[in-house]
């Protein structure tokens, strides 16, 4: 009865409910479990705890147990700094060598969060070095250069996709050769369990779920969607979906209710809702209501949240229904520009590049702005992180840590 309670629930993970270990916090979609948050901020906006001048990233942080851990390149190194999350002093400091170039000219530091798990952290660089650092001390456990390992393509803007735990694994988006689209590694030896997909690279990290009582890997790479056995790696199906453009990307996270998977891509891309079946997968609608540039769609009472377009004077935040794609309300184009969000305690945190950030509340009827206060300036393409009522806002040079505890 506890085997079958276990496949049905799948793998839980153990974190304290007010940590935020991962890309994408505690359920991997933007979505806090705190609650008490206040919403009568004060004018100037919620209180700035500290304040630290950081190298060059777009990673966002990963906080745990009252540590945060910053991924950032300073001059030649991929720099692992583990701060106290309530004051940012230091506590550990680990790095190595890059060479790191971005072919367009954007920073040269790490895209992909930290991953913080089972007294270990994981980072994966820029140019796709893989490693397993002790959280308390930062000693490195394991390491895998995993561009030479698997013979990996340069890809646009480096590796993006940040690493994820499924039971004993640690997952990632390696875009290699000879079916090593997606890696899995034995989260404690670093031993390769199984490899899967001819997916190249993307910028969107994988996802697992528990889909008609299996946990499956959802990879939304390259050339489209790809679902996968969490155990062996095994293909259940692929589903080809990206721009025609040759320079662009896949970026957003897939969306998962049920056994139903929503994806969406800028470039003139668009959005698709699958459902998983028995043998395979089919189409429920496919459009382009939405396309979410970077930034994952948050799904809430059959609903999504998420900004659609590619450029910012033409961007727009929009409330679809899942189960149709029908467009609910649209903000005029431009009026935010392109951002990301979270939903904590009924309300939703929203961060534009511009470094607005905004507290609303969005239902089906429409937005209503709470509160909204700039604190950085361009470009903030990471989502905002919330760890024991602090939140965590930075751009590609600056962090910021605000109190919105309710005093």
């Amino acid at each position: 009865m506890l085997a079958g309670l276990l496949l049905v629930l799948g793998f839980v993970q153990p974190t304290r409910a007010a940590d935020w270990p991962w890309f994408l916090g505690p359920t991997h979609d933007g979505v806090s479990t705190e609650t008490g948050l206040r919403d009568d901020w004060p004018e100037g906006g919620p209180p700035k705890l500290w304040e630290r001048k950081t190298g060059e990233t777009y990673a966002a942080p990963s906080v745990a147990g009252g540590k945060l851990i910053l991924f950032h390149r300073l001059e030649d190194a991929e720099v692992v700094e583990c701060l106290d999350a309530a004051d940012g002093k230091p506590i550990w400091r680990f790095d190595y060598p890059t060479a790191y170039v971005d072919r367009y000219g954007y920073n040269g530091g790490p895209r992909a969060a930290p991953t913080i798990f089972d007294g270990r952290t994981y980072t994966y660089g820029a140019e796709g070095k893989l490693h397993c650092l002790d959280f308390a001390t930062g000693k490195p456990l394991w390491r895998h250069d995993v561009k030479q390992a698997f013979g990996v393509p340069d890809n646009f803007f480096g590796v993006g996709s940040a690493p994820v735990i499924e039971g004993k694994l640690l997952i990632i988006a390696a875009g290699g050769a000879d079916d090593a689209g997606l890696v899995a590694y034995d989260r404690v030896t670093g031993k390769v369990v199984w490899k899967a997909s001819d997916q190249g690279a993307s910028y969107a990290t994988p996802y697992c779920a528990t889909i008609l009582g299996k946990r499956r890997v959802l990879h939304f790479g390259r050339e489209g969607l790809v679902c996968v056995d969490a155990d062996d790696g095994k293909v259940n199906w692929s589903y080809p979906f990206r721009s025609r453009v040759y320079e662009s990307v896949n970026a957003a996270g897939p969306v998962v209710d049920g056994d139903r998977i929503f994806v969406s891509a800028s470039y003139r891309t668009g959005a698709v809702l699958l459902r998983h079946t028995d043998d395979g997968h089919r189409e429920i609608w496919k459009s382009r209501v939405m396309g979410n540039h970077w930034a994952t769609s948050i799904l809430e009472d059959g609903h999504l949240y998420g900004f659609d377009g590619r450029h910012e004077n033409e961007t727009t935040l929009k409330c679809i229904e899942l189960a149709t794609g029908e467009q609910k309300w649209a903000t005029r184009p431009g009026a935010l520009g392109r951002g990301s969000m979270i939903r904590a305690d009924g309300k939703y945190i929203l961060l534009t590049e511009r470094g607005i950030l905004t507290l609303a509340r969005l239902s089906p009827a429409g937005p209503e702005s709470l509160a909204q206060q700039p604190y950085l300036k361009y470009p903030c393409w990471i989502a905002p992180v919330l760890a024991d009522g602090r939140l965590y806002i930075r751009n590609d040079r600056r962090l910021i840590c605000l109190d919105l505890r309710n005093k």
